[in-house]
């Protein structure tokens, strides 16, 4: 056997329409491991949502968060766990503009930091309705440099927002804007997204790039999906994703695909 690992993005892809893992699913991954093979969560989703998962599937390998900024072994110590940071300056500069640009809220991220500030109740997912004092984002409170920051603004500025961080700050950032239905802005290190994060576990596991198989359904898994020796886009995936890929699942993320299509390329069944 050649021992692979295997990428999981998770929304879209390894979880249900419902967010969550299916027993199909859970079964296969653990399936694979105990087959000798090594699969990661790789992941845009901070690490306090999606250890939870990390858990469920009985993993001990290393877990990518933020589009690859954080890399780290949940419940234990990792010698090469690392983390990219963004000077704390370019979010107090956007607390500053939050009237210009009518933004909603502004999150700072890290493995150890979760602050936030709201002008007004938002429907984006991943972050709590109600802040806690301890939750709320300062220039007292945030004292150190964030791994990402998240920004929820009205559609018809989100253009206009964008192109203001990108010219005044990008020469140390990335900004993307999510899929999907919410106008959100996500600020990043520049030039890291998943594919730094799967590279780094390839060398650790000494698995060969072409040994790699990942899964994705979203921009932010283009270079993780071009990265890999088998990039594989989900049925529900985007156009533009898909046609990069090296291949597509017959199903989508609510019918399995990700877990079906694993089981037929490993004959786990």
């Amino acid at each position: 056997m050649t021992q692979k690992l295997i990428a999981l993005d998770l929304d879209g892809t390894t979880l249900n329409n419902e967010a969550q893992l299916s027993k199909k699913t859970v079964a296969t991954i653990k399936a694979a491991i105990k087959a000798g093979h090594v699969v990661s969560i790789v992941t845009g989703r901070p690490n306090r949502l999606s250890q939870n998962f990390y858990d469920q599937l009985g993993l001990s390998s290393p877990m990518i968060n933020f589009n690859g900024s954080l890399g780290h072994m949940p419940h234990q110590h990792w010698q090469y766990e690392y983390q990219y940071t963004f000077d704390r300056g370019i979010v107090l500069d956007l607390l500053q503009h939050q009237q210009e640009f009518n933004i909603q809220m502004i999150a700072a991220e890290g493995k150890h930091l979760f602050l936030a500030h709201q002008t007004e109740s938002t429907q984006v997912g991943f972050f709590p309705a109600v802040l806690t004092h301890e939750q709320q984002l300062s220039p007292a409170t945030l004292t150190q440099n964030p791994t990402s920051m998240t920004i929820a603004v009205d559609r018809p500025l989100q253009k206009r927002l964008q192109s203001y961080i990108e010219e005044r700050f990008g020469s140390s950032v990335d900004v993307a804007p999510w899929g999907g239905p919410n106008s959100v802005l996500e600020i990043g290190a520049k030039g890291v997204q998943k594919a730094v994060g799967v590279e780094r576990l390839a060398h650790y596991y000494h698995i060969d790039r072409q040994n790699v198989i990942a899964f994705g359904d979203e921009h932010n898994d283009k270079e993780m999906i071009e990265f890999a020796g088998r990039g594989v886009a989900m049925n529900n995936a985007t156009n533009q994703l898909k046609a990069l890929a090296d291949d597509v699942t017959e199903h989508n993320n609510d019918q399995d695909g990700m877990a079906e299509y694993l089981s037929k390329a490993l004959k786990l069944a």
